[in-house]
């Protein structure tokens, strides 16, 4: 996937960081959030980048799903942090690992926390 084929990133509701300050400020923490996805490649991505792996290089198709994986991952990490009561996560991480063949677990964690108005 090539980054003009990219579908537009949407805004997310929230600030989003991976450090843990936003524009200055620390917030006050209410807790970890998380948002968890589990992705499958579906037959014909995973036929495909099967027979990319053989040569060398990027494997478009096993990129966009794990791509996919993250932004869902954080939309839903966000939707957590917001029941919880926050305006903002910190200090955001992914991590991923195989769960089962040709399905991939990816999750978006960090701290939930209400920065002031």
């Amino acid at each position: 996937m090539a980054a003009d084929d990219r579908a537009p990133i949407e805004p997310l509701a929230i600030p989003v960081s991976t450090t843990f300050e936003i524009n200055g400020q620390a917030g006050n923490v209410l807790g970890p959030c998380f948002g968890v996805i589990a992705r499958s490649m579906g037959f014909t991505r995973g036929v495909v980048g099967g027979v990319k792996a053989f040569k060398r290089g990027n494997v478009t198709e096993y990129s966009a799903t794990l791509e996919e994986g993250r932004r869902e991952a954080v939309e839903r990490m966000v939707e957590h942090a917001q029941a919880m009561g926050a305006n903002a996560v910190t200090g955001v991480r992914f991590d991923s690992s195989d769960i089962s063949e040709g399905i991939v677990e990816v999750v978006a964690y960090g701290t939930a926390v209400v920065l002031p108005s």
